[in-house]
């Protein structure tokens, strides 16, 4: 490597920091729940012994959410 390519290196950001973020904080939390996000929450639901937690509507901070919530009634967190 050349002195010219290290002095445009930028350090790495955290990409896991955002992950620390309050669903209610995302950017993009109001947009449908995502494919995975939408399996996933079935898959807890079902579980959980709670088909009722899953609705096919809620956004993605809505989703994480109710995730979390069944994580914690399943030990899957």
């Amino acid at each position: 490597m050349t002195d010219v390519d290290t002095a445009n290196e930028q350090p790495k950001s955290n990409p896991a920091g955002n992950a620390e973020k309050a669903p209610e904080n995302w950017t993009t939390g109001d947009e449908p729940m995502t494919g995975a996000q939408a399996s996933y929450l079935k898959t807890l639901a079902e579980e959980a012994g709670d088909p009722e937690a899953f609705d096919s509507d809620l956004s993605k901070a809505e989703a994480s959410k109710r995730i979390d919530k069944l994580q914690g009634k399943t030990g899957r967190g």
